[in-house]
Formats: C-alpha cells, sequence, structure tokens
C-alpha cells in the first residue's frame, strides 16, 4: 500500500463497529493492518457475499486461538513490532486474555495502545454491556434528533460508533503516534463513544449557551424546526434536502419555488414557521424529486435529493469524484480524505480470516519453521 501512512504497522484484534472501522481508515490511509482473528470465525454478513466485510478491507488476517499461551505470545510478539495494536473489547477482557497494555508496552514501549468502548476505560459504567443508541442517549445526541411528536429517532449508528467512535480512535492514534516520534513513549489511548459523541456536540453546546438552541426537539434552527433546513416530500413519494440558512441562498429558494413575490412571513420569524412549511411543502409536492433536483441545480439555493447509496454512487458529482467504488463485487465508499503528495492506492478486498497466517507473520519476523510448528500445533490456522 502507498499512502501517508505507508510503512505503520498495526495490529487489529478482530471485532465488530467502531474498531474495524478505524483500523479501515489506516489501512485506506496505507498502513500495514494485521487483523487477529479467531479460527474458523467468519466476517462477511450471513449470507452476504465474500467481498461484504468492507470494514476489513485493505487489511491482513492471521487465525490465532488467543486461549492458549502460546497464541498469546503470538500476539506479544507481533505487538513488539508493531507501532499500533487496537482492541474493541469490553474493560478487561484483553488483560484476562494476557494482551492488555502492561505486557504489551513492556514488549514495546513505543507502543500506541487504542482502546475503543461505548462507556470508557473509567466510570460506573465501564463493565456494562450497551450498543451505539445507549451511548448517544447518555451522552446527549440523540434527544435533539426527529421530530416534534413522538420518541427521538436513532440516526443509524453515525454518530457513536462511527463518527464519536471509530473515527476518535483513528485521530487518537495518530496524534500519539506524532507524540511517540517525539518523546520515544508509546501510551494508551482510551477512546469511548459517549465522550466522541460529546465531542460531536460542540457546537450545539455553544448554541445552547448563547441561547440560540432550544431542548425542544424539532424547534430549532438545524433539527428541522426551521422550514429552510428540513426535507420535503415530493410528487413521487421521494423527498429533496432543504438547506437555505443565509439570505442570498433563502432568496434562490423562494424564486425557484415561485414564492418570490408572495406575501410569506420574515425568514426568522418563528412564529410564521408553521405558515412558511405548509407552503414550501405544498410547492414541492407539485414536482418529483429529480425534477426539483434538476430545476435547482443552476440555482444556489441549497437543495438536493435525497438519495439512496446506490444513487449517489451515479450521482454526476460523485462519480467523477469517485466517491463510491465497487471492490470484490461490493459497493462501497471509497477511502478519504484525499492526499496530494502521497495518494493512497485503492485498497485490498477483505481477507479470509487466517489467508495471510503463513505470509503475514513472516512478514512480520517469523521464521517459516516457527510458523510450521504453531500451525501444526492449532496455535494458528
Amino acid at each position: 500500500m502507498s499512502g501517508p501512512l505507508h510503512g505503520l504497522r498495526v495490529v487489529e484484534l478482530a471485532g465488530l463497529g467502531p474498531a474495524p472501522f478505524a483500523g479501515m481508515v489506516l489501512a485506506d490511509a496505507g498502513a500495514d493492518v494485521l487483523r487477529i482473528d479467531r479460527p474458523g470465525s467468519g466476517r462477511a454478513p450471513v449470507g452476504g457475499p465474500a467481498g461484504s466485510d468492507v470494514l476489513g478491507r485493505g487489511k491482513r488476517s492471521v487465525a490465532v486461538d488467543l486461549k492458549r499461551a502460546e497464541g498469546v505470545e503470538v500476539v506479544l510478539r507481533l505487538a513488539g513490532g508493531a507501532d499500533v495494536l487496537i482492541e474493541g473489547f469490553r474493560p478487561g477482557v484483553v488483560e484476562r486474555l494476557g494482551i492488555g497494555p502492561a505486557p504489551c508496552l513492556a514488549a514495546n514501549p513505543r507502543l500506541v495502545y487504542g482502546r475503543m468502548t461505548g462507556w470508557g476505560q473509567t466510570g460506573p459504567l465501564a463493565p456494562r454491556a450497551g450498543h451505539d443508541i445507549d451511548y448517544i442517549a447518555l451522552a446527549g445526541a440523540l434527544a435533539p434528533i426527529g421530530p416534534a411528536e413522538g420518541p427521538p429517532v436513532p440516526p443509524l449508528n453515525l454518530v457513536g460508533d462511527f463518527g464519536g467512535g471509530g473515527m476518535l480512535l483513528a485521530f487518537g492514534v495518530v496524534a500519539a503516534l506524532l507524540e511517540a516520534a517525539r518523546s520515544g513513549r508509546g501510551q494508551v489511548v482510551d477512546a469511548a463513544m459517549v465522550d466522541g459523541t460529546a465531542l460531536l456536540l460542540a457546537m450545539l453546546a455553544g448554541m445552547r449557551a448563547a441561547g440560540t438552541w432550544s431542548d425542544r426537539r424539532g424547534a430549532n434552527l438545524l433539527d428541522g424546526g426551521a422550514p429552510f433546513y428540513r426535507t420535503y416530500e415530493t410528487a413521487d413519494g421521494r423527498a429533496v434536502a432543504v438547506g437555505a440558512l443565509e439570505p442570498q441562498f433563502y432568496g434562490a429558494l423562494l424564486e425557484g419555488l415561485g414564492l418570490a413575490d408572495e406575501e410569506l412571513p420574515a425568514q426568522h420569524d418563528r412564529a410564521g414557521w408553521p405558515e412558511l412549511e405548509r407552503r414550501f411543502a405544498a410547492a414541492f409536492r407539485e414536482r418529483a424529486r429529480d425534477d426539483w433536483a434538476r430545476h435547482f441545480a443552476e440555482r444556489d439555493a441549497c437543495v438536493a435529493p435525497v438519495l439512496e447509496i446506490g444513487e449517489a454512487a451515479e450521482h454526476p458529482h460523485l462519480a467523477e469524484r469517485g466517491t463510491y467504488v465497487e471492490l470484490a463485487g461490493v459497493l462501497q465508499p471509497a477511502p478519504a480524505p484525499r492526499f496530494s503528495e502521497t495518494p493512497a492506492e485503492m485498497p485490498g478486498p477483505p481477507p479470509v480470516v487466517g489467508g495471510d497466517t503463513r505470509v503475514a507473520l513472516e512478514d512480520w519476523g517469523f521464521a517459516p519453521t516457527e510458523v510450521d510448528a504453531l500451525l501444526g500445533t492449532g496455535v494458528l490456522a
């Protein structure tokens, strides 16, 4: 692999969701990510094609039995030659396995040990189970999302698992690597989804402190309360997204809807928002989604069609940029961001569990005879 992280060696203890996403981001940028899988485990979703383990792309897989002391020694030896180790288990699990931060940093004092959890390594909830929806609920991010009537709506698992989780872990790892390059000392990165989710709320917290954000859902500028920042159903049952916040964009929106000369409430007159919403909704129901997309294509009114993933990949702008790619027969997002001097190659397909055991371990310094012996005893698969 090429890319700005070319030459970086990462050991990833196989898991689900955010930690593998962080490993994918590092692999996309050129890192050599070696995933430690359980022998006999599978990664592709049940019934899905082999390439559907998108989070595994660009990685290699070594199958190691961590219930055996020899398997633990394999991981500690890999940690000794790695720059980064990533794990996403509940607090205490890797310690019980014998591959927690203490032995790994003893084997390699420069190691960056990245830990991904929902609740964090400390605090009363640290040992408890949870999922994305629980973490963002407790952190304050779920309450503002959804219509004013009814309960909040989960924003998929984008906010906790990936934005406040895996992306935060990847950033923390790279920050700790910069420090290790200066000081020669590694460290533990405690990336918790509750912390990362709270961090994503920074601007909203500022608006709340300034008195421009209400805790009442569906009554604010960015939560669907404003008629000029929300979605509208179109004639064909699809939707368009409107983000005409600034006056010049709002003016273009009114012109595009044929409402520029109508008697309407002022844009920021909140008492008039229900009337504006009614007028906008009626106008958008007059045409199909793609008709509106063409109509607003040459206007800076901040109006966009709401697309499914497959449609998004075919949109002329995203298609020209290559925002989506097909890899191993699976449509998926391309690596991001883009680097002018050290562009990354397209990642390889996800590995077969244990499919790289021999060649990867030899690349990482194991002698062929050692690999043969470990394969023969079943420590490796």
